[in-house]
């Protein structure tokens, strides 16, 4: 038994909050620690205490260790919670702590660093009996084993990163060209000339299947539960936007299956504490892991709801080394939005801006966790996701309904939300399960079936959604000799009755337009700007991850020029035209923002 007496959380936004709330239930005392952006935060007002991290951006606050153990330091801080993304899988992170004598909310380091490095968990899962999806074992370091392999599987196969997380380093390659254009990207010359291919690994791509999961926990004493499992199957660039708990339409088998691998991965690392297991799960049953998530993950909030247990609580308890808690009987179905600053209409791109109101849902079996209020501005130099909304009730089908109900009262001004998106989602008979073949949804369902035969009009992020109807005037009349009173708009009798005509409001763009209406639209303007000179300009406040061109090098119109990653999701920039690249102002690694200079290409002949 080791209790826990006051605890740092390091992280931001609605997990900060959810975890402050939990600990602040039992009895534990909470420090926050935060970014310049994040003074005025919730989070950072609901702790017992709040100590400045002095920076704007990741890399110089939530990531940075040093930083985070003066604040543990100075308050005397006997545990620390990473919540989700940042440092939450971060073995030498979680090691220093236990040298320093500082409870980490969490698995040690050695079972994250058994199972946070893709192909380090494949192998963990080969050797408990647990199969992985076909392919290589070993990281790549030679880009001829990846053809080596395409000749022996055929396409498509995916390439991911082994470190990679949330979405981030995987790649698809379904031709000779899209294999050319990533050894391109991602190989590196050394001393000698040789190209290297580090950090990844290549396996055969599952073209259909379903994501499902399991949430587990298990404690110090040898004590394992699948809490629930969890579907997590519409993806967008392999990043979850709706979960829902329990899995639906699972056979008994593949129920039996998760449990007993699930069990098997946790016991083969003596795995301690919360965390989730991910699987494919293709058409005719076969089943394949993925991933072990070392850590509290995202949707978490679907199978407390449907499990009846807080799972903040049991990674609380479980560190202090207690039992986890008895199993309650299950209950209904729960659905998880994730509220993002992204447009629909954009192509889901990240976006940033003031709130300037909101309308949360409300009623029975609603959830919000929510890291923010009106008035606050939203920096892309963090994730993309400020809120979710958990929806519950006793059966799948009246939490469709619910959410229907909740999504129509959900109102956002100031900045994009995927709110439409995710109504036309619960109503498609693919996901309610009530198409001919019934529930069909897989991982690449969004961008293969759905968003083609869906377009969606961008929002103007200076028009209010939210804004209540002007007070209507209300009038005494005798209808047939009947008192009654008439309500009207304000401006039906303008002139008649006087006074100031009131300010008319521009006609609101719809928000949606189906496929049949595509064609007639303008076409959307490109995200890329290119200066008169030839200059590509950043379409987005990003970080460089790979520079592809160099210094008088020739490139042809359409080539890779550079990559850019903001709040998960990557940006290919290419060259508009054929030249020579005259100038390059940035370096892989530089965060830059919209508008900053990337590359200057001249034309040929020019």
């Amino acid at each position: 038994m080791r209790p826990i007496h006051r605890l740092l959380v390091a992280n931001r936004g609605e997990i900060a909050l959810r975890i402050i709330r939990t600990a602040r239930e039992m009895n534990i005392a909470t420090v926050a620690a935060y970014a310049d952006a994040d003074a005025e935060a919730p989070f950072v007002h609901a702790a017992d205490e709040a100590w400045a991290l002095g920076g704007a951006d990741a890399t110089s606050t939530y990531l940075n260790v040093e930083a985070l153990l003066k604040i543990a330091d100075a308050t005397g801080a006997d545990a620390i919670h990473p919540g989700y993304g940042f440092l939450s899988e971060n073995a030498d992170f979680a090691n220093t702590l236990a040298d320093k004598g500082i409870t980490w909310i969490g698995p040690a380091g050695s079972v994250i660093d058994a199972l946070g490095d893709k192909i380090r968990a494949r192998n963990v899962a080969h050797s408990c009996g647990v199969d992985p999806v076909p392919g290589i074992f070993t990281p790549i370091t030679d880009p001829a084993q990846i053809t080596d392999f395409i000749a022996e599987h055929g396409y498509p196969v995916v390439c991911k990163r082994s470190d990679g997380g949330g979405g981030r380093g995987i790649t698809v390659l379904r031709t000779d060209a899209d294999t050319d254009m990533f050894i391109a990207r991602h190989t590196t010359p050394d001393a000698e000339g040789n190209t290297t291919l580090p950090m990844h690994f290549v396996e055969r791509f599952v073209e259909v299947a379903r994501h499902v999961e399991t949430q587990c926990m298990r404690d110090s004493h040898g004590n394992f539960r699948v809490v629930t499992t969890r579907d997590c199957s519409v993806q967008r660039r392999n990043q979850k936007l709706i979960e829902e708990a329990p899995a639906p339409f699972l056979s008994p088998e593949t129920d039996a299956q998760l449990e007993r691998w699930s069990r098997q991965l946790f016991e083969a690392v003596n795995y301690v504490g919360v965390g989730t297991c991910e699987f494919l799960l293709e058409p005719d049953g076969s089943l394949w892991f993925l991933e072990v998530n070392p850590r509290l993950q995202v949707e978490h909030p679907v199978s407390e709801e449907v499990a009846g247990v807080d799972l903040v609580s049991e990674q609380l308890r479980i560190a202090q080394g207690l039992a986890i808690s008895e199993a309650l009987p299950p209950r209904g179905h729960s659905f998880e939005f994730r509220i993002t600053c992204e447009d629909p209409a954009a192509d889901l791109m990240p976006s940033g801006g003031k709130v300037t109101h909101i309308t949360w849902p409300g009623g029975p079996g609603i959830r919000i966790d929510s890291g923010l209020v009106s008035g606050d501005s939203v920096h892309t130099s963090f994730d993309s996701m400020i809120a979710k909304i958990i929806v519950t009730a006793p059966t799948r089908e009246a939490a469709l309904a619910r959410s229907r109900r909740a999504l129509a009262e959900f109102c956002l001004d100031g900045v994009p939300t995927p709110r439409d998106l995710y109504v036309d989602i619960i109503n498609d008979p693919a996901f309610s399960g009530e198409g001919e073949g019934g529930f069909t949804v897989s991982t690449r369902w969004l961008e293969n079936s759905f968003l083609p035969t869906h377009t969606y009009e961008a929002s103007n992020a200076q028009e209010s959604a939210c804004a209540l109807p002007p007070a209507k005037r209300q009038f005494t009349i005798e209808l047939d000799g009947k008192r009654m009173t008439l309500s009207l708009p304000p401006d039906l009798f303008q002139g008649v009755f006087g006074g100031p005509a009131p300010a008319q409001r521009p006609a609101q763009p719809l928000r949606q337009a189906r496929q049949e209406r595509a064609a007639a639209a303008a076409p959307a303007a490109s995200t890329q700007t290119v200066l008169a000179d030839g200059t590509l300009v950043s379409p987005m406040q990003a970080i460089v991850v790979h520079m592809a061109v160099t210094e008088n090098q020739k490139v042809a119109e359409g080539d890779l020029v550079a990559v850019l990653e903001a709040m998960k999701m990557e940006k290919y920039v290419h060259a508009p035209h054929a030249g020579t690249v005259a100038e390059i102002f940035v370096a892989a690694g530089t965060s830059i923002s919209t508008g900053d200079h990337l590359v200057r290409i001249e034309k040929e002949n020019a």
